[in-house]
């Protein structure tokens, strides 16, 4: 009777730190060349590490891609979650424009997200994953504006949360789009307008 080998154990924590070393050398990659332009070399060489080590951790872009989007998800998700912990998340909302504002434009995330975005439009699994995760962030907002509002004894009516959640999201998707157009935006003028529009949005 013969045995298999026994399986090398894997570090978690010393996986976790690879995987994020190569989502990391993808996000330049990406910003560089583009989703379909950077190849999984590239990325290997930006990441230091074989091409073959790194499909140790993905099976290929959309792997990645899908990482960037579970991570997204999860910023979003635990943002909303602090918001929602807070005696007051509406007012939370519109004092932490700035941090906002500056994290949508911070020059890496804008162009992982743009691609993310880009390759959802013609990649069902990206589009159905991202769907996913939208649905959810939009549902924990969508409580979070309803709990705030009730507080204040405001009109909550889905019609009308639905519409004005709706505009605030694609407030901040917007950002991604504009810097393209206007990457020296004045980021005070913009929070001072972004606050102006979330206080009638949430407030009225």
């Amino acid at each position: 009777m013969t045995t298999s080998p026994a399986k090398r154990r894997v570090d978690p924590e010393k996986a976790a730190g690879r995987r994020n070393q190569v989502l990391e050398a993808a996000a330049v990659c990406f910003a560089r060349s583009g989703f379909h332009g950077a190849s999984m070399s590239e990325i290997s060489k930006q990441a230091g590490m074989s091409a073959g080590h790194i499909y140790n951790y993905f099976d290929g872009k959309n792997a990645i891609i899908l990482a960037f989007v579970d991570a997204h998800s999860e910023y979003v998700s635990d943002m909303l979650s602090n918001l929602g912990s807070l005696e007051d998340p509406l007012q939370a909302l519109v004092d932490n424009a700035e941090r906002h504002v500056n994290d949508t434009l911070d020059p890496q995330p804008w162009h992982v997200s743009l691609e993310m975005y880009a390759e959802a439009s013609r990649n069902p699994d990206i589009a159905e994953r991202l769907r996913a995760h939208e649905d959810s962030a939009r549902g924990q907002l969508m409580a979070l504006v309803k709990r705030g509002r009730e507080r204040r004894n405001l009109a909550v009516d889905d019609v009308l949360l639905d519409s004005r959640v709706d505009t605030m999201i694609a407030y901040f998707h917007g950002l991604t789009v504009r810097a393209l157009h206007r990457p020296d935006m004045n980021r005070a003028g913009l929070v001072e307008a972004f606050q102006v529009s979330m206080r009638a949005l949430l407030m009225t």
